[in-house]
């Protein structure tokens, strides 16, 4: 199976370096900066599970010629009209897609322009990070990737699919419910990203700080605009959850956090925004409603400075 992964960040180059030191087909889409320093220094993977110093194919858009028959997309939701563009080449009559953006949204973008039997569900479950170097840094102990057709069913693309991924050195999880486990993932990180976001600071502050209820009270929010779309989240999930997000201690905080404390672009729309949208009573969900102000205020005060700088 040819394997085209778009972009060589934290989460693609992580995925497609472990696949490609367990040999598979794998080639990188990436733009001219990233496409140099991989020449320069190779694709770096650093994980208390094993470091990797990896030769990456890479291809730049202009380069791309053929159809694969896997793309594997893990770009920031900002980024997706982009990342479209750059890899509509490699999409055949035979092409699978599997995108790992947190949230829903993608999916219909992508659909719309690839068309719906092409897109498959996906998630991801891991902590990473580019160091300055440009090297992947593994932060935590998971490294799971989930897929399967949208609708549950058992198809031999899928069957393919599990054969190529399987026995990478990463976790590869084949399921049959992929929408209900993207679903309740949107809940986490909307209230994982809107608490540590609007709290500055990890949920053991904010428990520190005396809110834990509010952290509980989001997530409750956010369940229940999924459980409206008819994805209610499964009781284990909620057992599992709901203290977590009220954990004395927890250094647990949300990748968005660490983009505003950096000055970067955040997901704002497509994780908060749209969760809030698809609720039937947006006042109904008052925490995050203020989750999103802020970071939507955020976004207003780094565009007014990047234009006033640049």
């Amino acid at each position: 199976m040819r394997i085209l992964v778009v972009g060589a960040g934290a989460i693609g180059g992580y995925f497609g370096g472990r696949l490609l030191q367990a040999g598979r087909d794998v080639t990188f889409l990436v733009r001219a900066r990233r496409a140099t320093e991989l020449a320069r220094t190779g694709l770096a993977i650093r994980s208390h599970l094993g470091d990797a110093d990896l030769r990456a194919p890479v291809l730049s858009e202009e380069a791309l010629a053929e159809p694969f028959d896997l793309v594997l997309l893990g770009c920031k939701a900002y980024d997706l009209d982009a990342a479209m563009i750059s890899f509509a080449r490699a999409v055949g009559p035979g092409t699978a897609i599997l995108p790992v953006l947190n949230g829903m949204r993608h999916m219909d973008v992508l659909a719309e322009r690839f068309g719906d039997g092409r897109v498959l569900g996906g998630q991801c479950v891991i902590s990473a990070a580019l160091d300055p170097e440009g090297r992947i840094l593994h932060l935590n102990e998971a490294h799971t990737l989930t897929f399967g057709e949208p609708d549950g069913a058992q198809t031999p693309r899928i069957a393919a699919i599990t054969a190529a991924l399987s026995g990478a050195g990463f976790d590869a999880e084949r399921s049959e419910t992929i929408l209900q486990a993207m679903w309740e993932k949107w809940v986490f990180i909307a209230t994982l990203a809107g608490v540590t976001c609007l709290m500055r600071g990890a949920i053991g502050d904010v428990v520190a700080a005396g809110a834990g209820d509010l952290a509980t009270a989001l997530f409750d929010e956010c369940a229940a605009i999924a459980a409206a779309q008819g994805f209610a989240p499964r009781p284990a999930f909620r057992k599992r959850m709901r203290p977590a997000f009220a954990a004395p201690g927890s250094p647990m905080t949300a990748s968005m956090l660490r983009d505003v404390e950096r000055g970067a672009p955040v997901e704002a729309d497509h994780i908060l925004g749209d969760l809030l949208g698809r609720a039937a009573s947006p006042e109904d969900q008052p925490l995050l409603r203020i989750a999103l102000a802020h970071l939507k205020s955020y976004e207003a005060r780094r565009t007014r400075e990047n234009a006033a700088g640049g």
